[in-house]
C-alpha cells in the first residue's frame, strides 16, 4: 500500500511539472497568438483605407470598384495573419495554404456564374460602356441604369417597371447608349402622291426644321427625296438634336409636319404616319391619325422607315 501511494505521488508530481511546462510554453504562444491577431487585424484595417484612398484617386476608378479591391486586400492580410497566428502553434503552414487552395477552386467551381458576374461587374465598371441615368438597350433588356453592382445591374424600364439584369448578360452582348453622345441624329420620312407639289412640300419641312430652335445648325437640316413608287414619293426630313430634346423635338415636329401639310390640301392615302425611323421604344409608341377626315381636303401622310 505505501508503495503504491508512493508511486501516485510521484505521478501526480510529474504531471503536474509537465503542465506546469506546457502552460509556460505555451501562455507565451497564446500571449503572442492574440499581439499577432490585433497588430494584424490593426495593419489590414489600415493598409486598406490606404489601398482605399489610393485607388480612389485614379481617374475613371467607379466607388463601387474601389470598394471592391479595398475589401480584397483587407481580407487577404486577414488570411495571411490568420496562417501565421497558426504556425505559432507548431502547425504545418504548408498544409494549411494547400488546404486553403484547394478549397478556394472547390468554391469557385460551385461558384463559377457567380464569379462570371463579378469579372463581367469588374469589366463593366472599368470601361463603362453605361453609366447611372443612361437609357441603354441590349439584346434583352432596355431601360435606364438606376444602379451598377459587382453581381447585377439595376434597370428602371420605359413603363416604370424595375428589372435586374445579370452584369455576364450585359457583358456578352451589344449595348446601344441613348444617352452617351450629346447630340443624335433623326430622319422623318413622309410620303406624297406624284399629283403633289414636291417642291413646296420640300420647301415647307425645310421651314419647320429651321423654325425650332432645338434643330441644331451644325449639321444644317436637310431634305431629300429618297425613294419613288407607283403611287407616291418619299421624303425624308433629316436634322440634328441634343440627346436631351430628340424625343420631345420628334414627336412635336411629327405634329407640325401632319398640320402644315394639312393647310397645304395634299395627301398620300397608301402612306402611315410620321415617324422617327430610329426611335427607341421609351415612351408608348405614337397613335395613328385617322385617314381620309370627312370634310377636310387629302393631307399627306408619313411612312415609317424601316
Amino acid at each position: 500500500m505505501e508503495q503504491q501511494a508512493s508511486d501516485l505521488i510521484i505521478a501526480t508530481r510529474s504531471a503536474l511539472d509537465q503542465a506546469s511546462a506546457l502552460a509556460v510554453q505555451y501562455s507565451f504562444s497564446i500571449l503572442g497568438a492574440i499581439i499577432l491577431l490585433i497588430v494584424g487585424w490593426v495593419t489590414a484595417s489600415l493598409i486598406s483605407r490606404w489601398a482605399y484612398e489610393g485607388i480612389s484617386r485614379v481617374r475613371g476608378i467607379d466607388e463601387t470598384l474601389a470598394r471592391f479591391f479595398t475589401n480584397v486586400v483587407r481580407y487577404a492580410l486577414l488570411v495571411l495573419v490568420f496562417v501565421t497566428v497558426l504556425g505559432q502553434f507548431g502547425v504545418q503552414t504548408a498544409s494549411i495554404i494547400a488546404t486553403l487552395g484547394a478549397a478556394g477552386l472547390a468554391v469557385g467551381l460551385a461558384l463559377q456564374g457567380t464569379l462570371q458576374n463579378i469579372a463581367a461587374g469588374i469589366m463593366l465598371l472599368v470601361l463603362r460602356p453605361f453609366r447611372v441615368g443612361e437609357y441603354i438597350e441590349t439584346s434583352s433588356v432596355t431601360g435606364t441604369v438606376l444602379e451598377i453592382g459587382l453581381f447585377a445591374t439595376e434597370l428602371k424600364t420605359g413603363d416604370g417597371l424595375y428589372r435586374l439584369a445579370p452584369n455576364s448578360i450585359l457583358w456578352n452582348t451589344p449595348i446601344t447608349n441613348y444617352s452617351r453622345q450629346p447630340t443624335r441624329q433623326n430622319d422623318l420620312k413622309i410620303s406624297i402622291t406624284h399629283k403633289d407639289d414636291l417642291d413646296l412640300a420640300m420647301e415647307t419641312l425645310m421651314k419647320l426644321a429651321t423654325a425650332d430652335k432645338r434643330v441644331l445648325k451644325t449639321p444644317a437640316p436637310s431634305v431629300f427625296i429618297d425613294s419613288l413608287s407607283d403611287t407616291a414619293v418619299s421624303m425624308t426630313l433629316r436634322y440634328w438634336a441634343s440627346t436631351g430634346d430628340w424625343w420631345s423635338l420628334s414627336r412635336d415636329m411629327i405634329k407640325r409636319i401632319k398640320l402644315a401639310f394639312d393647310k397645304m390640301g395634299q395627301v398620300d392615302d397608301t402612306s402611315a404616319p410620321a415617324q422617327p425611323s430610329n426611335a427607341p421604344t421609351i415612351e408608348p409608341a405614337l397613335e395613328e391619325a385617322p385617314v381620309n377626315a370627312p370634310g377636310r381636303k387629302r393631307t399627306p401622310r408619313a411612312s415609317p422607315q424601316t
